[in-house]
């Protein structure tokens, strides 16, 4: 059930990027259809979490597929089969209808992207919330350190690479990473940060040379937009939640539900809750 609506209050971030007061007005927002665009800076200090939807058939081969590859898949969440609600995640979320745009996916085909997935409910779905880089963000921002995706205004940009996860079941397929471009300084300081917090994915799995990955041309992103990278800079890649995207494309269920990439749920959890002490 919604809740009743309320009156989002937001503001510009030093980005020009529109923040709202509390994860809660975010996802009302979201809810409601006011803001359909990535989420990329938009509850700063809040989690974000990427979504895979399945059959109930398929959750526990796809819950050791978590455990066998936390750095792209950090469990944050998994709910009861045909249970749209997450309480441990934050007020009211209805996983239906607060993100922002999911696709949907039939035998290892995109079909559809969608920004309400009531229609496609079924009892037997199970939904798993992992965790997202940019809930690392704001720690880097803090800390003086440019992303070039907030300033430039984008979607972060990811990339299927050549790293294979660990099969668990019939789920199989490459690494999908998030790329920021950083001087060598910043890049030595992100992994510092970073690291603390494995829950969202924790320190880059490579840095420099996007072809020692598989990366063909760093100009051209599998999903998300490209950005600039100045001269001095190096590219530096994130084991990214999108990787369940591509472990579908190459294992094809029948059916499945994920976020678009970029378009999370935005949590209650504090991202200063998920660092390591």
């Amino acid at each position: 059930m919604n809740s009743p609506c309320c009156t989002a209050t937001n503001t510009l971030n030093a980005s020009g990027v529109k923040t709202f007061s509390s994860a809660f007005e975010a996802r009302q927002a979201i809810r409601r259809g006011e803001w359909v665009r990535h989420t990329s800076g938009l509850a700063p200090r809040n989690a974000q979490a990427n979504l895979a939807i399945l059959p109930e058939k398929l959750a526990s081969d796809f819950l050791r597929f978590c455990q066998r590859n936390p750095k792209p898949c950090p469990l944050l969440a998994v709910s009861e089969p045909g249970d749209p609600f997450l309480p441990t995640l934050g007020e009211d979320v209805d996983i239906r209808s607060d993100v922002p745009q999911y696709r949907v996916w039939r035998n290892g085909k995109l079909v559809e992207e969608v920004t309400d997935i009531t229609p496609f409910w079924r009892d037997d779905l199970v939904s798993f919330l992992l965790g997202c880089s940019f809930s690392f963000e704001h720690a880097l921002i803090d800390a003086g350190i440019e992303l070039r995706h907030v300033t430039q205004g984008k979607n972060v940009a990811m990339y299927r690479t050549n790293i294979e996860t660990i099969p668990a079941g019939p789920f199989h397929g490459p690494m999908v990473v998030s790329m920021r471009p950083m001087t060598a300084a910043n890049a030595i300081r992100a992994v510092q940060l970073t690291a603390r917090v494995p829950r969202v994915h924790g320190a880059p799995v490579h840095l420099g040379d996007p072809a020692q990955i598989g990366i063909a041309d760093i100009n051209k992103p599998d999903f998300g937009e490209a950005v600039d990278i100045l001269p001095g800079e190096l590219p530096v890649f994130w084991a990214c939640g999108v990787t369940p995207q591509s472990v579908v494309m190459s294992m094809s269920p029948e059916f499945c539900i994920t976020h678009s990439p970029g378009y999370m749920l935005i949590t209650d959890l504090l991202n200063s809750d998920l660092a390591l002490s």
